[in-house]
C-alpha cells in the first residue's frame, strides 16, 4: 500500500504543519514515509504545500506527481493541485474561503468548511487541523492514538497546551466528513 497526499495554501495556513503531523503519525504506526516541503521566499502569504508520502514499502522518490488524495486551503492551490488528484482518489477542499466547486466528477470531493469548525471549537487558528481530520475520515492512515502522539511530538513541550484544542478540530473535521 502506498499513498500520496498534497497539502497545499498559503503560507501561515499551516500545510507544511499537517504535512509533518500525518507523516509522523504513519512512522509512529510503523509505515515508510517521506515530507517534501516546497515554498517561496516569501513564506507568509506565499504559496505553500507540502508532498507527503506513506508506504508499507521504503519510498524511493518523495515527488508526488498525481495524489491519492489533495487538500487546498485556497483557491490558487485549488486551481494548482484539482487535476493532480488520481482518478477515485479524494479532493478536501477549504469551503471557508473557497467558493467555487470542484470540475472533478471522477474523485470523491470533500467541502470542509474548515475556519468555521476551528472558530467553533474554540480553536481559531486549528482551520489546517480540522481539515486534517476531514481527509483522515476519508482516507483513513493510522489510529486516532497515533495521529494524537504525532501532533503532541510536533507541537513539542512549548506549543503543548495546544494539544487539547487541536484534537478538538481534528475530531470536529473528521465528524464534518461524516456529515
Amino acid at each position: 500500500m502506498t499513498r500520496q497526499f498534497v497539502f497545499a495554501g498559503f503560507g501561515g495556513q499551516g500545510m507544511l504543519l499537517i504535512g509533518k503531523f500525518l507523516a509522523m503519525a504513519c512512522m509512529l504506526d510503523g509505515k515508510h514515509v517521506s515530507w517534501l516541503p516546497s515554498y517561496g521566499p516569501e513564506m507568509r502569504g506565499g504559496t505553500a504545500n507540502a508532498s507527503v508520502i506513506v508506504s508499507d514499502e521504503p519510498v524511493a522518490s518523495p515527488l508526488v506527481d498525481k495524489a491519492d488524495a489533495v487538500v487546498a486551503m485556497n483557491l490558487p492551490s485549488l486551481d494548482k493541485f484539482e487535476e493532480h488528484v488520481k482518478p477515485g482518489g479524494v479532493l478536501v477542499i477549504n469551503s471557508s474561503i473557497i467558493d467555487r466547486k470542484s470540475t472533478r466528477d471522477d474523485i470523491r470531493v470533500i467541502y470542509c468548511d474548515a475556519n468555521k469548525i476551528a472558530e467553533e471549537v474554540g480553536n481559531p487558528k486549528g482551520a489546517n487541523v480540522a481539515i486534517l481530520g476531514s481527509l483522515m475520515e476519508a482516507m483513513p492512515m493510522c489510529p486516532d492514538e497515533k495521529m494524537a502522539e504525532a501532533i503532541k511530538l510536533e507541537l513539542g513541550e512549548r506549543k503543548a497546551k495546544f494539544l487539547p484544542g487541536n484534537m478538538k478540530a481534528y475530531e470536529a473535521g473528521k465528524e464534518a466528513a461524516r456529515a
